[in-house]
């Protein structure tokens, strides 16, 4: 059974105690790697090199032409190590292969972007007419505690790490212990690629009082982006207020899906099925409420049932499989919760329901009265909500009615209706007539219990920077 240390200082590393964890297969339900388990005192020293390596490192003072040249190499070999990083990603959390590839794509991509923005992206001159010149600075922040979730394990790892390391911040992620092994090899990865020790250190472990807690109390940090559970996120925030540092918390979601009468119906239908199912529903941005209105409503539910159970699903190394287990044991008990209170809360199952083994099969839900749990709290497994709506002042209320507001979708032909919809959602990301499409220059993040702050191109650039402002006297006393 391979072994994955973490990564400090430039060296893969056991923990100061000895200690491992099992990784499990939530296909095969059984242990396939060993990974070190690390604490507080792992944590500490991995702040402790990323301090190190900013305060006297190379790192921020190389200049972004030669960062840029070393992320670019790092974004090369993932490429080259593409079956190794999808690989641990499918044998960690279940996702077929097919996506986790996708990913690893997409993760290469962050990586590119973030290295070509800050090397192309401009600050400010402010003219001044007292005989004074103004302009701004974007200096790094310092160390960056990154805490990644476990449903997109490397995308999510990578959008944190590598606007942090463009900017030229140093950086200690850490990997959520269910997917703990696509984080070790991009440690690795970097270590290869020539960063120098310290910049980037991966710790694995737990959150309460473990490896977790230490990356958001240690005073060394100095910003924390978090992506997981928006009780956590609480959690973290509260910590980070009492020592002032900033913190990004991208956090859940229950995200709204308006289906109008004039929708191209195979376009809705298609991106219906993506927003709920892709990753087995294990997606903060997921589409668990779909509101269709009522003229289009039996056609549009008849068509979205029989795209459902066509999916195919199965073993997640299998390149044909689109829909895999759920990530673990304890999520799995989470779903099935939700699907066994469905009846006592007045809705009725159409398709899907529990599996075999992890599995929960695609599963919509109609008739469940809007104050259901199944309708108000996220799920984040592959489960739906469909209800009719008649104008569309009715179905933006239906969609504005959640705590959270992390994102939408819409779908229409009438260009000034998407146009009047868009501006009345409350999400942060609002998309017209597709789903799960992203520029890296455009703001994500939400709003409510969805999270605090936003990231992505100049965004990111906020965050991980401490903007400053220069004055100078030009025409002397």
């Amino acid at each position: 059974m391979d072994f994955h240390g973490h990564i400090i200082d430039g060296q893969e590393v056991e923990s100061l105690d000895g200690a491992r964890m099992h990784t499990v297969d939530p296909f095969t339900r059984e242990p396939w790697a060993q990974v070190a388990l690390g604490g507080r005192a792992d944590a500490a020293r991995a702040v402790a090199a990323a301090r190190r390596a900013f305060d006297e490192g190379p790192w921020p003072r190389m200049g972004y032409e030669k960062r840029q040249s070393l992320i670019h190499r790092l974004a090369a070999l993932m490429e080259q190590h593409a079956d190794e990083l999808a690989g641990a990603d499918t044998r960690d959390m279940g996702k077929p292969t097919t996506q986790a590839h996708h990913d690893v794509a997409r993760s290469a991509w962050n990586f590119r972007f973030f290295a070509d923005h800050a090397r192309i992206s401009a600050a400010e001159a402010y003219p001044m007419d007292s005989g004074h010149h103004a302009y701004s600075r974007f200096d790094p922040a310092g160390v960056v505690s990154a805490i990644a979730p476990w449903n997109f394990p490397l995308m999510l790892e990578t959008w944190k790490v590598a606007p942090a390391l463009a900017w030229g911040n140093t950086v200690v992620l850490k990997p959520a212990e269910d997917t703990p092994v696509s984080g070790a090899v991009l440690g690795r990865l970097a270590i290869e690629a020539g960063l120098p020790p310290g910049v980037l250190n991966v710790v694995q472990g737990y959150g309460p009082d473990s490896a977790g807690a230490e990356l958001t109390e240690n005073l060394d940090v100095d910003r924390i982006t978090f992506t997981g559970e928006s009780g956590t996120g609480r959690i973290i925030g509260k910590v980070a207020a009492g020592r002032l540092c900033p913190v990004s918390l991208e956090l859940g979601g229950k995200g709204a899906n308006l289906v109008f009468a004039d929708a191209a119906m195979d376009n809705a239908v298609h991106w219906a099925v993506q927003a709920i199912f892709r990753n087995a529903g294990q997606v903060c941005l997921a589409g668990s409420r779909l509101f269709v209105q009522r003229e289009v409503y039996d056609e549009f539910l008849d068509r979205f049932v029989a795209a459902a159970e066509a999916l195919r699903i199965g073993d997640p190394k299998d390149p044909a499989t689109e829909f895999g287990p759920l990530a673990s044991e304890e999520h799995f008990g989470k779903v099935k919760g939700y699907i066994d209170g469905v009846e006592a809360d007045g809705g009725k199952i159409l398709t899907g329901g529990l599996g075999e083994g992890w599995f929960v099969k695609p599963t919509i839900i109609v008739d469940a009265p809007a104050a259901a749990r199944v309708c108000r709290e996220e799920i984040f497994g592959p489960v739906v909500v469909v209800a009719p709506f008649d104008s569309e002042a009715d179905a933006v209320a239906m969609a504005n009615d959640t705590r959270y507001g992390l994102n939408a979708m819409l779908f229409t032909e009438n260009l000034s209706r998407a146009h009047r919809v868009a501006a009345a959602l409350k999400a942060g990301t609002v998309w017209v007539n597709c789903f799960f499409i992203r520029d890296l220059r455009a703001p994500f993040g939400g709003m409510g219990d969805s999270g605090v702050g936003r990231e992505g191109g100049s965004f990111s650039r906020e965050f991980f920077t401490e903007p400053k402002a220069v004055v100078m006297q030009v025409d002397g006393a």
